[in-house]
């Protein structure tokens, strides 16, 4: 993959690979400045999301982010893909599919019919440019119901 740019203002900000972009799109954590991958100011940050914004969903298909031949899970997420749940979002960038989540169109049962075609890269660059009011909102509209000696998940339930 190319090396991808964002310009901010006057200065260009330069990001080597998708697992870097994703690594300087994150908030600060200590645990990232101390593996050396964490953005290294806040305008790095904001650009890296703007970036992210940017980027198609297909991108995280063509372009592992851990190659496919090194690691057992993205093999399993590649190859159980679901190319049909995909389709009504794969014109999106992650930007776009931060709006169409957030749209009252995407109500539950879209979300679930969509699930599957999402993997897991996608929900994570998605996640770094939402609000945590963003990101509250679009698990509103999700059910998940366990049940063991108790029900738990239902609306309007803590």
């Amino acid at each position: 993959m190319p090396r991808i740019t964002h310009l901010v203002g006057s200065r260009s900000y330069s990001f080597a690979d998708l697992r870097d972009l994703l690594a300087k799109a994150s908030p600060a954590r200590s645990g990232d400045y101390l593996a050396g991958v964490a953005a290294g100011s806040a305008e790095e940050r904001v650009a890296a999301q703007m970036a992210l914004a940017d980027l198609p969903l297909t991108t995280f298909l063509n372009e592992a982010v851990v190659p496919y031949e090194l690691d057992e899970v993205t093999r399993l997420i590649v190859d159980s893909h679901d190319a049909a749940a995909f389709a009504p979002i794969r014109h999106l960038t992650v930007g776009g599919l931060r709006d169409w989540l957030l749209d009252d169109a995407a109500d539950a049962a879209l979300l679930a019919r969509v699930a599957a075609g999402i993997t897991p890269e996608m929900a994570a660059a998605v996640a770094k440019i939402m609000r945590i009011q963003d990101l509250v909102l679009v698990a509103r509209k999700c059910r998940v119901v366990t049940r063991f000696r108790s029900t738990i998940g239902l609306a309007g339930t803590l």
